[in-house]
């Protein structure tokens, strides 16, 4: 997040700031919060994709006034879906717990401990709850989640040693000094007019080898929903232009150095590969 150009962007109807910790590297905090507390805004911090992160050595999730991490199959650690809410407030802890439960205002197991029946919906709420064998599997889950971090910084590790001096790729921004990246996403941008060949051209070269390259994300404003609400392309100039150099490449725990090395060697290979396979790739 640009914290000047979000100061910008606030109104009198503004009620909360929602940094995004994108690919697991942390959001400059410090920032956001004074930006927050000059406006008298909530910080709801958008970890789907940071959980082991850290700002300043403090663990993401213990630092604003909520912080929402996601548990879908694919990040860092799951419960087969589902995510949770962290927060440091009890009145907000209060209220997140009776909008996951109908919104009302004593769950079953509080009316069990106050030997009561009696229990009154005070507001509008949702099912949201966790079944307890999702959560059973997420405490399993979280004890293995320290050693399936650093076995995604074993493999960017081996990334960056390949990629760094390579004049066709950006590697991705590493956290700051006393930062820890979470790492759930590796997104490299590449300089499409030195390789003479679009993103997407690449992305069906790399996968035309088994190597499952991926895209994160397309923006937002350019679905067809949002297209529908007056939205277009041109709007978000910065985004749209960088989105068509990202590409994803597999980083997860499970990868072997015989994997690393098959996708740093096809990456490096990449220039005289698409030229040699430049008529079959329009």
């Amino acid at each position: 997040m640009d914290v000047a150009d979000a100061m910008r962007k606030i109104t009198p109807r503004t009620k909360a700031i929602v940094p995004v910790h994108f690919a697991g590297e942390p959001v400059d905090l410090t920032a956001v919060h004074a930006l927050a507390k000059e406006h008298k805004l909530l910080v709801i911090e958008d970890a789907a994709h940071a959980l082991g992160a850290r700002y300043q050595n403090r663990p993401i999730g213990a630092l604003s006034d909520m912080t929402i991490f996601s548990f879908h199959p694919v990040k860092q650690i799951t419960t087969g879906e589902g995510g949770m809410v962290t927060t440091p407030r009890e009145d907000l802890a209060k209220r997140l717990r009776q909008f996951r439960h109908h919104g009302i205002s004593m769950d079953v197991n509080e009316r069990d401990q106050k030997q009561q029946w009696h229990y009154d919906m005070t507001a509008l709420g949702f099912n949201y709850r966790l079944t307890d064998i999702q959560c059973a599997l997420g405490i399993t889950q979280l004890k293995k989640s320290e050693r399936f971090l650093k076995e995604r910084e074993r493999v960017v590790a081996a990334y960056d040693s390949s990629f760094r001096q390579l004049p066709f790729l950006a590697i991705p921004p590493h956290a700051r000094s006393g930062d820890r990246h979470a790492w759930h996403l590796y997104i490299v941008r590449l300089d499409t007019q030195a390789l003479k060949q679009s993103r997407d051209e690449v992305f069906q070269h790399l996968r035309a080898q088994q190597i499952g390259a991926h895209v994160h994300y397309r923006p937002i404003h350019l679905h067809t929903f949002y297209s529908k609400q007056g939205w277009k392309e041109g709007d978000c100039p910065q985004i749209e232009r960088t989105f068509s150099r990202m590409l994803t490449l597999p980083c997860f725990p499970a990868m072997t150095p015989e994997m690393v090395s098959r996708v740093t060697g096809a990456i490096s290979a990449l220039p005289n590969a698409l030229i040699q396979g430049g008529s079959h790739a329009h």
